[in-house]
């Protein structure tokens, strides 16, 4: 795919994906959501990448969608359709095409991604600029950021799958208090708010999402990271723990004959561990847990 709204570079094992429409204030376009969409499915299987960190060139991350100068829908919606419940079923329907919400097939792709995923939100992320960030793994902010659900204001509803991700970032009080409102947070406000995991000033926000990227995976089976951020997304969400026991289960004995076997030698003999799996080859039960 040729990218126009995005711009990637890999520094040492950390992918940055900057969002770049900067004379429209990164503002989210179908494009862009196709292209993040590509991104983070392609990641699965790039083994150069350890984690990914989204941020926005010039001084917003992103304002949301981009309201001016579309013809008809300015969601990329069919209008003349009329969709069910129903219909929502099989969501690989090629008819769904203009009925799905964009932001929510980027959320999708984020929550399936097998690498850490960090939000540096270095200026305004409104509407989808801020509910595309709640499948990350974690959201640092500048000092210059602006954040808000301003769905309200607008007459319509959360979208990119915010109603189950927001809940479990900040809890459901807060989350509804943030919808109703539809107030715009600064960095300090996100950061009380629970959205945010820290603030910084402009120049070191980069810089604090790369250590974090390195801390969280630098020295690490990749297999392992990969286990472990489905297994806490997904796991945590169902209604029992024996659920998650079968999953455990399985993830523990793949691992445990894989890298996990280095990992201990590595312990005893008190020397870093040279894991050798690969997140592009996740064992066959991983893809049947998934349903890819």
């Amino acid at each position: 795919m040729d990218y126009t709204t995005l711009t990637h570079e890999n520094q040492d094992g950390i992918l940055i994906v900057r969002l770049d429409r900067p004379d429209n204030l990164n503002a989210f376009t179908v494009e862009m959501a196709e292209e993040l969409e590509a991104t983070f499915r392609n990641v699965n299987d790039d083994d150069s990448v350890r984690a990914v960190i989204v941020t926005g060139n010039g001084r917003a991350f992103c304002a949301g969608m981009d309201l001016v100068g579309i013809d008809g829908n300015v969601f990329g919606l069919d209008e003349s359709k009329n969709p069910t419940l129903a219909d929502m079923a099989d969501l690989d329907d090629p008819e769904l095409a203009r009925v799905r919400d964009t932001g929510g097939r980027v959320s999708l792709a984020i929550h399936a991604c097998r690498k850490p995923v960090i939000a540096a939100i270095n200026g305004a992320a409104v509407g989808i600029g801020a509910t595309m960030t709640l499948p990350m793994d974690a959201r640092l902010v500048s000092t210059k950021a602006r954040v808000g659900f301003v769905f309200g204001r607008l007459g319509i509803v959360p979208e990119a799958a915010s109603s189950w991700f927001l809940p479990r970032v900040v809890g459901l009080p807060k989350a509804l208090d943030l919808v109703y409102r539809a107030d715009i947070l600064d960095g300090q406000a996100a950061l009380d708010a629970g959205l945010a995991q820290s603030i910084h000033e402009p120049d070191d926000l980069l810089p604090a999402a790369i250590d974090l990227a390195n801390a969280w995976t630098k020295g690490r089976s990749p297999v392992a990271v990969a286990f472990a951020r489905q297994m806490l997304y997904r796991n945590s969400a169902q209604d029992h723990p024996v659920e998650a026991h079968r999953v455990d289960s399985l993830a523990m004995f793949y691992t445990s004959k894989g890298d996990g076997a280095d990992g201990v030698r590595a312990f005893l003999e008190k020397r870093p561990a040279d894991f050798q799996g690969k997140a592009s080859q996740m064992p066959d039960f991983y893809r049947e847990w998934l349903g890819e």
